[in-house]
Formats: C-alpha cells, structure tokens, sequence
C-alpha cells in the first residue's frame, strides 16, 4: 500500500479551500513555490496527479477529493482528542471557537460571552463574524465549534443544538408613518427607500424567497454588506430595512428605530439556531458555552 506523508494533505487543503496556491501561501505566509512545492511531493508519493488548474484556481482530481476527505477526517478526530482532553483538565483553561452573524456579536458580547467569562476566566473565547455560507462551512469543517445563524439551509452535517422563532420585521425610524402600525407588508414598503443586506446572509435569502412568494419586487436605494450600515440608514430617517429584531436588541432597546411585523409567510417562519458540526464531541468549555447562550441570549426566550 502507498504510503504518503499526512502533513502534506494540508498544503491540497489549503489551496482548494483557497482557490488558488497563491492565496494559500499568503494564507499560511509562506512563499506559493514551497506549496507548490508540497503538493507535487504528494502527487509523486502516490503517483497521481491531485490537483486541475483552471483560470478561475485550482479544483481537486478524484484523487484529490479522497485526500482532502482523509484530511478532514484526521482533523475531526484531532478536535475530538483535544476535547476529551480538555475533558480531563476542566474548566480551568482551553478555548472555545464561535462564528456568528453581525447582528448577534453585541448581544453575544453583553451577555454569554460576559457572564462565561466571568465564571471561568481561564477559558479564552474566539467570536468571528461571517456571512452565513461561511458560518455553516466553518463549522462543517470543523474550524469553529459553535455558529450562530440566521435563517441557515438544510445541510445533514450540521445539528443545531438550539433553534427559536425569529421572524423578520420592517425597521423604522420612531418618526416614520409606519413605527406605531401593529404590521404592514411587503407592497407597503415599496413606498419607502429600503436599505438591504447583500451577500451569502440569511437575512438577505430569506427577503429574496419572500418576494418570490408575494410575488413583489424590492429595488433598494442602499445596498451593504453590514447590518451597521442599515441601521444608521434608518436611525437617519432616510428610509426602511428589513432585519430581525434578534439583531438589533440594543438599538430597540434605545428605541433608535422600532420593529414592525410583516405579513409575509417566509417573514413569519424563519428562525435563528445555534449549530454544530453533527457529530463532533465538544469540549466541556464549548457545552458549557452552549449552555450560557441558550440562557442568556433574550431571542430563547422570547421567539415568537
């Protein structure tokens, strides 16, 4: 049987995950010839040919598919040696890797992150903030243990270990004609300038599965990958968005902008979740974590 070094497989992963082996290189902050480099040693270790380059980067052969599979594997029983040695250490160090929508890092930051802190501070929290296509890959992939996601696709490799109802509302400046109605719809706010997200997020794939569904057609005066962005378009009373009120707890709280319901199907039914890779055993830190999210995130508790 061939024998190959796995140390190898990292430097395929790197570069497909990448697109190209420049990136890689720069990813990894070496030079592209030593990826190159490693990925040839591994193609003459096992006599064929691992990666296709095209115009728009590199895509793995056949070959290079079951590699990366192994690669992932290995990665994945890595994770879950560390964690049961975690396990057999406490919580008196380690760390916990969570991914997340923009729009829960403040709640995420004042709440679970504040009070698991303070329980166990020799435990160190990693907090990113994606998109959600990125989230779900990171968490499939095993780079975070945790995601937080809005409105997230089916995908069996993914659990979420928590969902609760978060229905997508119209946000308004207090002023606005709209802020004290009890709801509204989608072809009342074509009236209005809208602000909306753009980018692989939820929130933005659900609005687009909404329109479909009632049939109507948003033309946005302002497009951001940013909820930041958004919100200061409506506190200024330029016009409308549409988020989730899980998102802007803080600026509702404020009441910088108010939150009206939509009439829409799609609106109504979309929920936020709290995932895991399916499969994966988590440290003691990242349960424990789990646990304080599940009890002191408000959106838990208060889905409608």
């Amino acid at each position: 049987m061939q024998a190959f070094q796995d140390s190898r497989a990292r430097y395929l992963f790197e570069a497909v995950s990448c697109g190209s082996v420049r990136a890689a290189a720069e990813k990894l902050g070496i030079v592209p010839s030593a990826v190159s480099r490693q990925v040839s040693l591994l193609e003459e270790e096992l006599g064929l040919a691992l990666l296709e380059r095209h115009r728009t980067g590199v895509v793995p052969t056949e070959a290079g598919q079951l590699i990366l599979d192994y690669h992932r594997q290995q990665t994945a029983h890595q994770h879950d040696m560390l964690a049961k040695v975690d396990a057999l250490r406490g919580l008196h160090s380690g760390s916990v890797s969570v991914v997340s929508g923009e729009g829960f890092a403040q709640e995420l930051i004042d709440g679970p992150i504040r009070q698991f802190r303070l329980q166990h501070p020799g435990v160190s929290v990693s907090l990113e903030i994606y998109g959600t296509t990125e989230i779900m890959r990171r968490v499939r992939e095993d780079e975070a243990e945790i995601g937080l996601v809005y409105y997230p696709p089916a995908d069996s490799h993914i659990t979420a270990r928590g969902a609760a109802r978060q229905p997508m509302h119209a946000i308004v400046h207090p002023q606005h004609p709209l802020a004290d109605v009890p709801h509204t719809t989608l072809q009342a706010l074509t009236q209005w300038p809208i602000a909306l997200l753009q980018g692989v997020y939820g929130i933005r794939q659900l609005v687009e599965y909404a329109e479909q569904a009632d049939k109507i057609r948003l033309s946005p005066a302002l497009t951001s990958n940013l909820i930041s962005v958004l919100i200061s378009f409506v506190a200024t009373n330029q016009g409308v968005t549409l988020l989730p009120p899980c998102a802007i707890t803080t600026e509702l709280a404020q009441d910088r902008v108010r939150a009206v319901a939509v009439n829409s199907t799609p609106f109504q039914q979309a929920e936020m979740q709290l995932i895991t890779r399916t499969g994966r055993y988590l440290s003691p830190s990242a349960n424990r974590f789990l646990q304080y999210c599940m009890q002191g995130m408000q959106a838990f508790h208060t889905g409608e």
